[in-house]
């Protein structure tokens, strides 16, 4: 509909994303969370761009917010 704007659902993450957004709500380190996940301290970086570029959250806070968010989703 012309005039008509449709508010679209944020992109969902992934669920490597939303384990690693739940390692960083948990307060671990990206260090820590690559060792849990036997992943590359890169690669956690890298998960949470790609957060970031879904969601609003430009700062550690805003990263434990959402995680919080998404806790029961």
């Amino acid at each position: 509909m012309p005039g008509h704007s449709v508010q679209s659902e944020p992109p969902s993450l992934s669920p490597r994303e939303r384990e690693v957004l739940a390692h960083i709500g948990a307060g671990l380190t990206y260090h820590q969370i690559a060792t849990r996940l036997g992943i590359s301290v890169h690669t956690v970086g890298t998960y949470t761009r790609r957060i970031r570029a879904k969601r609003p959250a430009p700062t550690l806070a805003d990263l434990v917010r959402l995680s919080l968010t998404l806790d029961g989703v």
